[in-house]
């Protein structure tokens, strides 16, 4: 008994109701179909295991599903470490360089951001992700990113198997019109498949086939930004305040140089800071090893900055000058809009010619901030913000008291 409950830490069973969100379900359930026809498709049809590389290929499709499911796992349970609740920093004159968060009653410390759903101050917080049901930062950030190289290698292995498993066993069904298309069948045609290739078994390995395809693509192009950010040693949200950064110091021509403080100079350097033997990040979550141009708050000060720059910007009221749908990538708003959309779970907002938004922050192609509403309806709470395309909007060159008066009505 002893011997299990040190196995067993009843105390954390809790966490295993991250698996009952739509995120974890579909997730697991993708992983689950092409790993279970990859290995029908190879066992029965396609590569039998009495050939050596038939076990061979068994043996790698194991491989990637322990794996895929390790790092999943790991980047879901382990999680992204959290600040204690009621931190301050050592030093109680560093508190004038760092924001308060009232829900966990403790400043945030460099890096950290508190996730609204998770309820938490996230240490080195890169994002909400859905698909594992919390967040990705400091401890599983390396898990996450591991995952997300595994699946697509995983999911082009699977449709490796799905395209050759319909190819032979269509083979004399069908004249696919190659040509000059010539594939050796000779080894297929050595053994006799356990049951035939029947209309149902060709649907479902179809189906898996889109689905490692589809994942493939997604999940890739995920990687890629992750190791975009990774090898610069930055989180997706502090790509954001490196952006609202160089907005802030061209809107006002302050002249300043802003150097990102967590860059250690080198991507080998940056990439040996997230990926360790041990899979434990370097560092404690709280302190970071920073750019000899900067110090340890360099980058929190930029972010009260931005934080002021917001409330003054805010009283700065925009015009729509062309209709926008709402959509997350608008088609019709230019190349450089549609490719640029903010990579956030933030809403984007339809706009109409004529009304105006009190924008509080941007990138060069997107602005964010609130719509301007009725009287009854911010009266009755109600508040419409979200993302809309900065070529839909022209700054208002007018200052009345009663625009004056609506910003003043608006609601925190």
């Amino acid at each position: 008994m002893n011997f299990l409950s040190a196995l067993v830490r009843f105390e954390n069973l809790h966490e295993v109701r991250r698996l009952c969100h739509w995120g974890p379900i579909i997730a697991l359930s993708v992983i689950a179909i092409c790993s279970t026809m990859a290995i029908i498709d190879s066992v029965i049809w396609y590569w039998p295991l009495d050939t050596t590389a038939g076990s061979i290929n068994f043996l790698m499709l194991l491989n990637w599903t322990v794996l895929i499911l390790y790092n999943y796992f790991n980047a879901m349970f382990v999680g992204p470490g959290y600040i204690p609740l009621g931190w301050k920093p050592e030093n109680p004159k560093d508190t004038q360089f760092l924001q308060y968060c009232r829900i966990c009653q403790g400043y945030k410390a460099p890096r950290s951001h508190h996730c609204r759903k998770c309820n938490r101050c996230v240490m080195k917080m890169d994002h909400h992700c859905p698909w594992i049901n919390n967040c990705c930062g400091h401890l599983n950030h390396a898990y996450f990113t591991s995952f997300l190289l595994l699946a697509p290698l995983g999911c082009s292995h699977a449709a490796f198997i799905f395209v050759m498993t319909m190819y032979t066993q269509l083979y004399e069904r069908i004249s696919f019109g190659w040509s000059t298309v010539k594939i050796d069948m000779s080894a297929v045609r050595q053994f006799q498949p356990l049951m035939p290739f029947s209309v149902p078994a060709f649907a479902a390995t179809l189906f898996a086939l889109g689905l490692a395809l589809g994942t493939t693509i997604a999940v890739g192009m995920l990687f890629f930004i992750q190791m975009k950010v990774i090898l610069r040693n930055k989180t997706s949200i502090e790509s954001w305040i490196e952006e609202k950064a160089k907005d802030r110091i061209q809107h006002y021509q302050t002249g300043e140089e802003f150097v990102f403080p967590y860059d250690l100079g080198s991507r080998w350097l940056n990439f040996k800071h997230v990926f360790t033997l041990s899979g434990t990040p370097r560092g404690n979550g709280l302190e970071w090893p920073v750019h000899s141009k900067c110090h340890q708050y360099t980058l929190t000060i930029e972010q009260l900055k931005q934080k002021a720059d917001k409330r003054v910007r805010s009283q700065v009221q925009y015009q729509a000058v062309e209709d926008y749908n709402g959509a997350c990538c608008p088609l019709n708003k230019g190349f450089r809009t549609f490719f640029r959309t903010p990579c956030t779970e933030e809403p984007r907002i339809p706009l109409s010619k004529g009304e105006t938004i009190l924008a509080t922050r941007g990138t060069k192609w997107w602005m964010y901030g609130d719509k301007i509403v009725s009287e009854e309806e911010m009266r009755a709470g109600v508040r419409v913000r979200g993302w809309f395309p900065r070529r839909c909007v022209e700054k208002c060159h007018y200052d009345t008291a009663a625009n004056e008066s609506t910003s003043d009505k608006k609601v925190n």
